[in-house]
């Protein structure tokens, strides 16, 4: 590695002076309790560690740090929930702009919407809303940043009923690459509008505008089968999710079971009315009979409840990485991949997750927003997860890091042959280029000209894009 200079010393003197005179001293952070605090991800694989993190209070703020990196050719990167497996709120040696101080959110009852600041994470928001009756287009777990999740697409349990959560965004602050400070919707800088839902990395998110939705109490749960029903179940179930109606969206996958084993995981969300959804012969009910369950646990229950109960089986500080495919349908050679990966688990903490696009989701043309794909799919989330400090696999042998990534990638290259080109940006990063340069369709081109207008220099670059529209 490069000594440093006394002119690089220099130059971070300058930057630092900069930033402390705009910014507070004591929420410029270099190191100390503060800082070992603000670099902490949900991912504790992440080994990157910026230079300074400012602790945004402001828009103002957010300007100020820009404009300041910019002086200096400090690289930049944006924090809100801090719960990407990729560790993309982290540049090495850069600034970090710290937005968890910004997650006021405050609903507007009569006209249905919320006004939530970028640090917010979604349950943040659905608390909020529930306590005036409504609720929000979310993910899965409450611990995630509201603004990501949307700026990337967001699948979600309202999916069918309400669209992603990029369809569901009305409007947004943005403070661009120069440090201007824009707001954005669909007669105001309608392109840039346009490439945030979706696309993301444009600029600062630093408050959202969001629709809400009179949903606060679902029919939910988790259902549990044993791994040796799963061709059964699974061919049941790609009937069910075809003709399911927009009120019910169901995530599918494989976890480990409460005896270490692996099982056939079903969790349906109802979002339309409760006593349809919670009729013992319903749509949701139905599924608790597909085989014999291990665990059946369903009925109403608060959004902000399900949330909750993600975030309770993926804590932060543990280890991991993901990948994602796309496919058209869990059956035949698909199912067959998914059942070996999950019978050779190598932690008890990974999981294989299908979430259902279907309904709401599938009926936006494909231009009307950034987002590359609109026909009814199934997204693949493969999750290897595993403890902290972990130095065995799960024989006790070996190198328990390289098990656990040795399992995720062949599970993905074998998955390869059945599923669709790109992939759900919001889980792809520098591994996976050729997906990435798939993932926006015919909107790569509108894309990449709105990315040279705003912020030619890619000051941001977090959400991964194509390099060119000859990739895509």
């Amino acid at each position: 590695m490069p000594s440093r200079t006394d002119a690089d010393e220099t130059a971070d003197t300058a930057f630092l002076a900069e930033l402390r005179s705009r910014i507070p001293a004591d929420r410029v952070l270099t190191g100390g309790p503060e800082y070992t605090r603000a670099v902490a991800l949900f991912n504790a694989a992440v080994d990157v560690r910026p230079s300074v993190v400012v602790r945004c209070a402001s828009t103002t703020d957010v300007q100020a740090a820009i404009r300041a990196s910019c002086n200096h050719g400090v690289p930049l990167s944006v924090r809100g929930g801090g719960h990407d497996f990729w560790g993309r709120a982290f540049r090495p040696g850069g600034l970090v702009l710290d937005l968890t101080a910004m997650r006021g959110v405050q609903v507007d009852v009569d006209h249905r919407y919320a006004t939530v600041g970028g640090g917010a994470l979604s349950s943040d928001v659905v608390s909020a809303a529930e306590r005036a009756g409504l609720t929000a287009v979310t993910g899965t777990a409450g611990s995630v940043g509201m603004v990501g999740l949307t700026l990337g697409g967001g699948y979600g349990p309202l999916l069918g009923q309400f669209g992603l959560a990029a369809d569901n965004l009305l409007s947004a602050e943005v403070v661009l690459a120069d440090g201007s400070r824009v707001n954005t919707d669909a007669e105001h800088h309608p392109d840039l509008f346009w490439a945030l839902r979706g696309g993301g990395n444009f600029g600062v998110v630093t408050s959202a505008r969001i629709r809400l939705h009179p949903v606060p109490t679902v029919v939910s749960g988790t259902i549990l089968y044993p791994i040796d029903e799963s061709a059964g179940i699974l061919a049941d179930l790609g009937g069910i999710l075809q003709d399911s109606p927009d009120e019910l969206t169901v995530d599918v996958g494989f976890l480990p079971g409460p005896d270490g084993k692996p099982t056939v995981y079903v969790a349906p969300t109802w979002s339309g009315n409760l006593e349809v959804g919670n009729a013992r012969n319903g749509p949701v009910r139905t599924l608790a009979r597909l085989g014999t369950p291990v665990l059946a646990e369903i009925g109403p229950v608060a959004r902000s409840t399900t949330l909750a109960a993600t975030d309770a089986m993926f804590p932060p500080g543990r280890m991991g990485a993901i990948r994602t495919r796309t496919v058209q349908s869990v059956t035949g050679s698909v199912a067959t991949v998914l059942d070996r990966a999950a019978r050779e688990f190598t932690s008890p903490f990974s999981a294989i997750v299908w979430h259902q696009f279907h309904g709401a989701a599938t009926r936006p043309p494909l231009g009307s927003t950034a987002f590359g794909r609109r026909e009814p799919h199934l997204m693949v989330e493969l999750i290897s997860m595993w403890e902290n400090g972990e130095t065995k696999d799960h024989t006790g042998g070996g190198d328990g890091r390289y098990s656990h990534l040795h399992w995720l990638e062949e599970t993905h290259a074998a998955l390869e042959p059945f599923s669709l080109p790109g992939g759900y940006v919001n889980f792809l990063g520098p591994e996976t280029p050729d997906q990435v340069a798939n993932s926006y369709g015919p909107n790569t081109k509108r894309l990449l000209a709105v990315k040279s207008a705003v912020d030619p220099d890619s000051v941001f670059s977090a959400t991964p894009l194509p390099t060119s529209t000859a990739d895509a």
